[in-house]
């Protein structure tokens, strides 16, 4: 039997237990007004109906798939009003230059198709190796892709998104070193991350220094905090504003006192650059969204974790693994499964996080697709792409590009305006020229409200970002 009811005697025994004598009393602190059944709702439509209702309603919503790059190769040099190659004009899809954690980058036909077939979209669990030998391939090359990126040793795939990943590496560095007192963070962390670790460690006696103190955003400051007490630095590379922190450095720093490095990355940025673990990481984390995951209106997304073998044991999720069945036959299993569904609960090294597996698989599909070459000509553009953005709005009059308290290091496809009037006001003003500028930095600090965070990706094609710079020149006049 499938379901088994609880009978009327179980139901009394239940509310006494918890002190109640009727199942609505369980719900006295929902305001009356809004207490179900009493909702004001409409009447029940017709599916007919409710569809069409419910097409109006989506049609309220921008999309941000707006023309497709076809080969543009514009550059910090290019500031003309070329635009060769640059796709078809605007035709009313809004030209989006928001990222901050949750990027728009193109996505190939192959990964939604491959989601779509049966055997991968209706399975997800992996405990029984003998059904689900595809899901655990699929899985296994995931993870082999994830440590060649990231140049590590073993990675997982159960991990909800990049802040979630990163709270585990802190709780595996501060196993791994045994010392539960230290956690150096930069200042330059993605600030919900950084809320995220103080979250899991609220419990716990670690101490975290650094990510208060915007002195901090010198890296040379960040590293004279790290002491013999330190677990573990975290670094983000390329940081929360777009820039590149000199991660051998900071990463030597950690090793000479004994602590672990932990990096954040993004996945797009190891097409171009060196990888954390080339620098000498102990662990590398990331969101994995950049790799053929949609923003999806925040999730669900996908935490890479990857690290060294001789933590391996720390490590939390799932970990797929190849071996030979009886009759020699090459086939999968989960090689470890340390969540509390698994082993004894104490024992667990993580209790909340899931395997994600439909992401990594979006993952997987990808990288596959877009090969090592696809994978840095898309970083490459987006270099090209945002640093021909940042020229062009440098130029413009009352706007500062990379403004101090910020180090003049390089960036990525990130960088940080400074804005003659609050970034929220300016925003309103490009969405009436049809573009969705950066992110308000006035969400991370009051002192930051005349501040944007401009992401440019492959998608930003040289027209649409000449359109950025144009409602953006009217916007601060």
């Amino acid at each position: 039997m499938s379901y088994v009811p609880h009978t009327d005697d179980e139901r009394r025994d239940m509310l006494a237990a918890v002190g109640v004598d009727r199942v609505a009393d369980l719900f006295a602190d929902v305001p009356e007004n809004i207490r179900f059944p009493r909702l004001d709702l409409p009447a029940a439509l017709a599916e007919a109906d409710l569809v069409r209702a419910m097409k109006v309603l989506a049609g309220h919503n921008l999309h941000a798939a707006g023309p497709h790059t076809t080969g543009d190769t514009a550059g910090p040099q290019k500031t003309g009003p070329d635009t060769a190659g640059a796709g078809p004009p605007f035709t009313g899809a809004p030209e989006s230059f928001l990222g901050a954690g949750v990027y728009h980058h193109f996505r190939p036909a192959t990964v939604d198709y491959i989601l779509g077939r049966g055997e991968f979209y209706t399975s997800y669990t992996q405990y029984q190796p003998e059904v689900s030998q595809g899901m655990l391939q699929a899985l296994f090359e995931y993870q082999s892709m994830i440590c060649r990126l990231t140049a590590m040793e073993v990675a997982s795939a159960s991990h909800y998104n990049g802040a979630n990943a990163l709270a585990e590496a802190v709780l595996l560095a501060l196993d791994a070193s045994r010392r539960r007192c230290g956690i150096v963070m930069s200042p330059a962390l993605h600030p919900q991350y950084r809320e995220v670790v103080r979250t899991y460690l609220d419990a716990r006696p670690a101490e975290i220094t650094g990510d208060d103190d915007q002195g901090a955003l010198d890296p040379a400051r960040l590293m004279a905090k790290i002491s013999a007490d330190t677990a573990a630095i975290v670094v983000q590379n390329p940081n929360f504003f777009g820039q590149i922190e000199p991660l051998e450095a900071l990463v030597a720093a950690a090793h000479r006192a004994g602590a672990l490095a932990i990096v954040i990355t993004d996945p797009i940025f190891l097409g171009l650059f060196r990888p954390p673990g080339a620098c000498g990481a102990d662990v590398v984390v990331a969101e994995g969204q950049p790799l053929g995951i949609p923003p999806s209106f925040g999730g669900p997304h996908l935490g890479i974790f990857a690290t060294r073998m001789a933590h391996v044991r720390r490590m939390s999720g799932h970990l797929a693994g190849e071996t030979r069945d009886a009759c020699g036959r090459r086939g999968w299993v989960l090689t470890l499964a340390t969540r509390e569904q698994h082993i004894r609960r104490a024992r667990a090294t993580s209790n909340i996080c899931t395997n994600s597996a439909l992401c990594a698989l979006a993952a997987t599909v990808y990288l596959a697709t877009m090969g090592r070459n696809g994978l840095r000509r898309v970083a490459e553009l987006c270099w090209h792409r945002s640093h021909y953005a940042a020229a062009a709005i440098a130029r413009l009059e009352g706007v500062a590009v990379t403004p101090p308290p910020l180090p003049q290091q390089p960036f990525f496809k990130e960088f940080v305006v400074r804005l003659p009037r609050p970034a929220a006001v300016i925003n309103a003003r490009l969405r009436e020229d049809g573009v969705v500028g950066g992110y308000d930095l006035g969400n991370v600090s009051p002192d930051l409200r005349d501040h944007m965070l401009i992401a440019v990706t492959e998608v930003n094609t040289r027209a649409g970002i000449d359109r950025l710079v144009s409602a953006l020149r009217k916007a601060v006049s």
